[in-house]
């Protein structure tokens, strides 16, 4: 499937912008909002900090479209910005406490969004359960990895710019976050069977 950061429509719609189009500029904010509030929301709970630091990062862009690079992958590049934002925020406000600067330890929290209709059977709900409590319980740089990779359908240069770490730091993350998923698996499917056994005698 093809990704949506490389949509010719969403370069056009950037270059427009660039150019100082305000209809695209409004365009650019409201097609790419939601987007944007979903993964914020994946590093706080708090979803007015949220829209202003989703309103805060439109602003910033604004000014500073003279600077933009004009062949940035709009997707990705968007999901970098509002992220380095709102850990610069968090630092800055932990700094005025009297914290020492370091990097964030935040956490990611990853939902599924299945709508009921699309559930035609209990087992499905329920390894869907299962899954998500996998992922729940893996470490929140996987787990974002994972979300970026499988929900957002980001290539491993587009997660690592997002991410800001390297192409085989995010191929390492997906490779380990991958076998503990499946190893969790496994182990559940032994459970499953042992207490079926349990239950027969």
């Amino acid at each position: 499937m093809k990704s949506a950061s490389t949509n010719p429509e969403d370069l056009l719609l950037w270059q427009d912008f660039l150019d100082g189009d305000v209809q695209a500029f409004e365009r650019l904010m409201s097609g790419n909002f939601r987007l944007l509030f979903r993964y914020g929301c994946k590093f706080s709970k708090d979803q007015e900090f949220v829209k202003d630091s989703i309103q805060d990062l439109f602003m910033a862009l604004w000014e500073r479209r003279a600077n933009l690079n004009p062949d940035a992958a709009v997707k990705p590049y968007l999901m970098a910005s509002l992220r380095r934002l709102m850990f610069r925020t968090r630092l800055s406000a932990r700094s005025c406490d009297g914290e020492t600067l370091q990097e964030v330890d935040y956490d990611f929290c990853v939902e599924f969004s299945v709508e009921e209709q699309f559930i035609a059977e209990e087992t499905t709900i329920a390894r869907t359960r299962h899954i998500q409590d996998l992922i729940g319980k893996l470490p929140q740089r996987q787990k974002e990895v994972v979300y970026l990779k499988f929900f957002q359908e980001l290539s491993r240069e587009q997660i690592a710019k997002v991410m800001a770490i390297t192409p085989q730091t995010v191929s390492n993350l997906l490779q380990i976050a991958i076998r503990q998923l499946k190893q969790g698996r496994k182990v559940a499917y032994m459970l499953a069977g042992l207490l079926h056994l349990l239950l027969m005698r």
